[in-house]
């Protein structure tokens, strides 16, 4: 059983990274437009503090977390985008003290869950470890995007380990929320981290092959970049296929990123 504790260091530290970013900018500037089309800095902060309230009520209220699935279920394509608004309007002040308080509570819950317990989400349940993964995942991304929006640079960390294992890991899930079957054949990925060492997963004589560096990997699998833009490598049709599909979040098919030559 994995131990969650790494995750959940490290979400906290990419989260606090991100609050650096915001805390004290100027109430005119959480108004500034990201590149996700329609969302201010706001709407990103607005997410996070929504998903993460998500996350809570899946941890210790089942029932209120299952009020939110049948939500999804029933406006699929406007249900994320909803539930940002919602709070995005917030006073900066206000907004900040919502997301730290309702991470801070996801944080201690998913600490103290039992080793074996498995969460309900907008998928199949997930483990203390995999539901922080999400979390650090969904928080590095808007995070950049929210970096992009300041014309800051988010300088990667080895903390986009867990980012490219659920990348790797959702290599079906992207096929399948394509309406494509899952390959039949396993995948080796190599990635080569920001401090230059090598990580690895899936059988190191596999045929398909996908090689790069790991910020771009999870760049992919995040659709902040589109594939033409990245130094990715990928050996065999399925690998290949994979990367013109990757997705490591839940629910319908992203519209990802235009190639930076069409962003005009």
């Amino acid at each position: 059983m994995a131990d969650p504790t790494s995750v959940l260091d490290d979400l906290r530290a990419e989260s606090d990274e991100l609050d650096r970013l915001v805390a004290e900018l100027e109430p005119e500037r959480w108004t500034l437009p990201t590149p996700a089309p329609g969302w201010t800095i706001a709407h990103q902060i607005a997410h996070l503090a929504w998903t993460d309230r998500s996350a809570l009520l899946a941890v210790t209220d089942e029932d209120g977390f299952r009020e939110l699935v049948e939500q999804a279920l029933a406006a699929p394509d406007t249900f994320v985008d909803r539930g940002a608004e919602e709070i995005a309007g917030l006073p900066p002040t206000d907004l900040l003290s919502r997301w730290r308080a309702d991470r801070a509570a996801l944080d201690e819950a998913l600490r103290k869950a039992p080793e074996a317990a498995r969460f309900p989400w907008y998928g199949p349940p997930m483990s203390a470890a995999s539901l922080a993964t999400a979390r650090l995942m969904e928080t590095w991304a808007h995070g950049l995007d929210v970096a992009d929006a300041l014309g800051v640079t988010h300088a990667p960390t080895d903390r986009i380990r867990h980012i490219a294992w659920l990348g790797v890991r959702t290599r079906d899930f992207a096929f399948g929320v394509h309406g494509l079957p899952a390959p039949a054949e396993p995948v080796r990925v190599e990635l080569t981290g920001p401090a230059g060492d090598l990580w690895g997963y899936g059988p190191e004589d596999a045929p398909q092959r996908v090689t790069g560096p790991a910020l771009d990997f999870c760049l992919l699998v995040t659709q902040r970049a589109h594939r033409a833009d990245l130094a990715l490598h990928a050996d065999g049709p399925d690998a290949d296929r994979w990367l013109d599909i990757a997705q490591a979040f839940a629910g319908p098919p992203g519209s990802g990123r235009p190639p930076k030559g069409d962003a005009g």
